[in-house]
């Protein structure tokens, strides 16, 4: 059945951010955009991975994207069944490894794979908070929308990582979102929203407010994954470490560390589909950083 990232449902969640197209022998979908100051469009995996039913039919999709589209950049699954070579071959401009995104296996014992410090914080976090599946996830928006807000004013959060409250309610309708909410008393003081697909947990996206963060509600969620998917999810996948340097991500790094020492390698990869337009396109832009894929939207 298919579920979280790899359903349409989800792809539809970002069409503020470009049209839902779905790649036929992979399944998979990506966004078409337009080009900004430019009569032309290119195409963007879905935030914040690509995941594709049949990774093997990728490259033929790949070689059928009209050449009206520019370029074509994506993020893979770091569970993704696809092999190094085969993305080189997909995506000849770029291939480079993105993230490493922290995963735990849910059948080892947890006094096996978290460290005693985030044992004790999580055991200690339980006996103020209570964690419970969302029954009824549009029902939960307000108290969501409440929740993320801190997160994105926490961290400066823009653009189509913010999200919306109407990509939200897409979001909540999507098979496989299961949500873990921490309670103290009557109200949440944190939420996690997670996609189930493949024998995968993919933590998506959290909120907590700054009484959440001061009694480890954080903690107490990430514990519960152990109860709450043990039965049909063999991993939970921590996501990767926002990009930047500083406190506040050693932190997020050394959080997520603590869980678990095994990563998986998420892969930016590009192609470009119109050399000449491309090329066009980057003259525009000769002053900014030639690293960045598709260079004509650096900055």
């Amino acid at each position: 059945m298919i579920s979280g990232y790899q359903h349409p449902q989800y792809a539809k969640s970002l069409a503020e951010f470009g049209e839902p197209t779905k790649l036929p022998s992979s399944q998979g979908w990506i966004l078409v955009r337009d080009i900004t100051g430019a009569e032309a469009k290119d195409a963007m995996g879905c935030y914040p991975l690509f995941s594709c039913p049949n990774w093997a039919g990728l490259s033929q999709d790949i070689e059928s994207l009209d050449s009206d589209l520019v370029s074509l950049t994506l993020v893979t699954d770091p569970m993704g069944d696809y092999q190094l070579d085969e993305l080189k071959t997909s995506f000849p401009d770029l291939v480079r490894p993105f993230k490493e995104h922290f995963i735990m296996d849910l059948h080892e014992p947890r006094q096996n794979t978290v460290i005693k410090n985030h044992r004790n914080y999580a055991r200690k976090a339980h006996r103020e908070l209570s964690v419970e599946v969302v029954d009824d996830p549009e029902s939960f928006i307000d108290e969501w929308t409440m929740l993320h807000g801190h997160l994105v004013n926490r961290h400066d959060i823009s653009g189509i990582r913010a999200f919306s409250r109407h990509s939200f309610l897409s979001q909540f309708r999507t098979p496989g979102v299961v949500i873990l909410r921490a309670m103290y008393g009557q109200h949440a003081v944190a939420a996690m929203i997670f996609f189930v697909q493949d024998g995968v947990a993919h933590a998506h996206v959290l909120g907590c407010t700054p009484e959440g963060y001061a009694r480890r509600a954080l903690f107490a969620i990430i514990w519960h994954t152990f109860d709450c998917f043990e039965d049909n999810v063999r991993w939970c996948n921590l996501m990767g470490v926002p990009d930047g340097e500083g406190p506040q991500i050693e932190n997020i790094r050394r959080f997520k560390r603590g869980w678990t020492r095994t990563t998986r390698t998420a892969y930016l990869c590009g192609k470009v589909l119109n050399r000449d337009k491309y090329d066009e396109l980057a003259a525009l832009h000769s002053a900014r950083n030639t690293q960045y894929f598709p260079v004509y939207r650096a900055g």
